[in-house]
């Protein structure tokens, strides 16, 4: 794999900013690490995947094996920078939903040799990025062949209301001025009334997580939908632990074309 670091400007937040990028690499004399397979007509599959309240876009590569994970997949992988902005656009502050949405995906197919193909975009995240994955898959979800949340804060409109019980009791109110979550669209639940023909969903949640039983309560919301939801409820926590392996349970559950999904 190549791993790229890679500092731009973005127009939407009006700042430069930074992603790191993984692009497979085929190899013939690389010791211990697969080469990938050859890239489709089309270019590389893409994984959007995306970080944490307290991270930045360089945690999952820092913290997991993501980069052998990927290695024999043939699968690009585009980590950005967010802050801890919920991946939404600020009342106070940047607007991070449009980088995310808009720019970011023009931004990365303009440079880098990526699928532009639907079948061939996938997005995902740890918990506020496991929020952030489903908000987009769910509000864009002409762009997205499969989505997947672990430990995700999935009950934003729960979490603003308790905001005063959190680290930084400022932050809602950074992200949302005085409105409310619930019934708009950062509200998970509300979109799963309105979204149409949404991607299938990959759910995991540590039984030990302190997000469990808001995961319990979004699962419970999507069978009422019938939305095509996966669900892996095993043992583990909030930590790296869980995640470093229960991303390697994403990377197989992905409807990859090389695997003739």
């Amino acid at each position: 794999m190549a791993l790229i670091r890679c500092d731009f400007h973005s127009d939407a937040l009006g700042v430069g900013t930074s992603m790191t990028v993984l692009l497979p690499e085929q190899t013939s004399s690389q010791i211990g690490l697969a080469g990938a397979p050859a890239a489709a007509a089309g270019g590389f599959p893409t994984l959007y995947l995306l970080h944490g309240l307290s991270d930045d876009h360089s945690i999952w590569q820092r913290r997991t094996a993501l980069e052998r994970y990927v290695a024999p997949l043939g699968l690009a992988v585009v980590m950005p920078s967010v802050s801890r902005s919920f991946y939404a656009d600020e009342a106070f502050g940047l607007e991070y939903w449009t980088f995310l949405a808009d720019e970011l995906p023009a931004k990365v197919e303009s440079m880098f040799r990526v699928s532009t193909r639907r079948e061939d975009r996938f997005v995902a995240g740890l918990s506020m990025g496991g929020y952030g994955a489903f908000k987009w898959a769910l509000r864009r979800p002409d762009r997205f062949a499969a989505a997947a949340s672990l430990s995700g804060a999935v009950d934003l409109d729960r979490i603003q209301r308790e905001h005063g019980r959190m680290q930084d009791p400022g932050m809602m109110r950074r992200i949302f001025g005085d409105a409310a979550v619930a019934g708009s669209d950062d509200d998970l639940f509300a979109l799963l009334d309105t979204v149409t023909d949404p991607p299938p969903l990959y759910l995991g949640c540590g039984t030990g997580d302190h997000l469990i039983d808001d995961n319990r309560r979004f699962v419970a919301a999507c069978a009422e939908r019938d939305v095509d939801l996966t669900v892996d409820f095993q043992e583990g926590v909030h930590d790296w632990a869980y995640w470093d392996r229960t991303i390697q349970d994403v990377l197989a559950w992905l409807p990859l074309r090389s695997r003739g999904a």
